[in-house]
Order: C-alpha cells, then structure tokens, then sequence
C-alpha cells in the first residue's frame, strides 16, 4: 500500500496535538512497552540493575526518557542495535505506540487514524531493517 496524503494529514494533526504534551507521553510510552513486555527492561541495563526498588515512572534513566526529545534537541539519537532488534521483533513498540496515541488524542483517535499511524510505523520500521542491513 503507501503512505497516503489523507494518511499523512491524519498523523501529522494527531503528532501536533500530542507535541504539547510529549514529555509526559513519551514516559507513559516507554511505561506501556515494559507493561506489555516487562522482559523488555532486560533490555535496559540501569533497569536491569536497578532491581524492583524503585518504580519505573520514578526511576531517572526512565524519566530521562521522557526528554525523548533527543532527536528534536541534537538531531541525533542513539540506542545499541542489538535493542531495536529486540524490541522490533516482539512487535512490542508497534502496540505500545498505538496505545500511547489513543490514549494522548482519544477525541481524535479512528479506524483511520490508527490505520495512518500502523502505515507509517510499518514504512518508519522497513527503513530501519534496510539500514540495518545495509550497515552489516
């Protein structure tokens, strides 16, 4: 299929209103990813190391997270390769990001809208593998 220009308009209206809030959807993001698959903080060496002892919405690192604004601010945003291989393969991310949306815009939120939003996280996703291949 592609990515259609009503697809676009869709994602890109949903993207501004949750811009105003991003910090704190980011956080509820990666709280979502570790609800669905708590393996996935295996992933994350100061989750892994950090034991049970304080809470994820609390921890630092994760809080850092929530400046997931990253690649806004620097243009540049890092995360070891062998992390989206693992993420991408339980198809975690997808879900997580499809809720996180539903819940920032739900006066938004449509079969068309989560439709625009699989689309693009499907075509985003293709272009990663690609590189990821291209560089090995």
């Amino acid at each position: 299929m592609g990515f259609s220009e009503t697809q676009e308009e869709l994602v890109l209206r949903s993207w501004q209103s949750m811009k105003k809030d991003s910090e704190s959807i980011a956080l509820k993001f990666f709280l979502r990813i570790f609800e669905i698959a708590p393996a996935a903080k295996q992933m994350f060496s100061f989750l892994r190391d950090s034991g049970d002892d304080v809470p994820l919405e609390s921890h630092p690192k994760v809080k850092a997270c929530e400046s997931a604004t990253q690649l806004r601010k620097t243009g540049d945003v890092k995360v070891r390769e062998a992390t989206l291989r693992r993420l991408g393969a339980t198809h975690v991310v997808k879900t997580a990001l499809l809720d996180t949306i539903k819940d920032a815009v739900p006066e938004m939120w449509s079969p068309e809208m989560k439709g625009a939003w699989e689309e693009a996280y499907d075509q985003l996703a293709a272009a990663i593998k690609e590189e990821m291949k291209k560089a090995a």
